[in-house]
């Protein structure tokens, strides 16, 4: 997987997987990770799927209509890319927290969905729920943040209402921060997911 990695600053600090969204890159999401974290290391991945030519990590059938299958043939395939990038950067598997927004908020919320313990906590700018249906994995204490937009076209209120139903009922640690505002990611939105962060962790 294309992606950048960048070594934590001081001991002891996490690794921000971001996530860009649909039409992004390895570099969007870098600025926010310098706002919520500048000293943790950074991993950031450029999703393989092309749609129309831009990258996405796994592929839908429409909007807001993922193929299930290749989300789930992705997610494994992020899951392992981590493994393998832990070794050969030499970080701790267990320090990964996911800063995902849109696309990759989806792909980071199914890590949590398919995986235990995949994440040691997750910032989800405008998710939904990756998959229904399914038993999800035991998520005891693991700290997630999700952003939400009060007039998201593209995420409605009940897809970010459902995930945090259901992260909550795999016992994660959940916070639903509203935005009166659509899909975009604001500074305010980015400002509270810093806040939280440092409360979390």
């Amino acid at each position: 997987m294309k992606h950048i990695f960048k070594p934590a600053k001081a001991e002891g600090k996490p690794v921000l997987l971001l996530l860009h969204g649909t039409g992004g890159t390895e570099q969007d999401l870098l600025p926010i990770a310098d706002f919520i974290d500048p000293e943790a290391a950074v991993l950031s991945v450029r999703g393989e799927v092309l749609e129309n030519g831009m990258p996405r990590f796994f592929r839908r059938l429409a909007e807001g209509v993922f193929d299930e299958e290749d989300l789930l043939k992705r997610t494994e395939d992020l899951n392992r890319f981590i493994g393998e990038a832990a070794e050969n950067y030499g970080f701790d598997r267990n320090e990964v927290i996911a800063v995902g927004y849109s696309n990759g908020a989806n792909i980071a919320a199914n890590l949590l969905f398919q995986y235990e313990q995949s994440l040691k906590g997750a910032i989800l700018h405008h998710p939904m729920v990756p998959l229904r249906g399914v038993e999800l994995p035991g998520q005891n204490g693991v700290p997630v943040f999700i952003g939400a937009g009060t007039n998201d076209p593209i995420c409605p209120r009940s897809e970010a209402e459902e995930l945090t139903a259901l992260l909550e009922g795999a016992g994660a640690d959940v916070h639903l921060h509203w935005e009166n505002h659509g899909h975009s990611l604001t500074h305010t939105e980015i400002r509270a997911a810093a806040e939280w962060y440092r409360k979390a962790f």
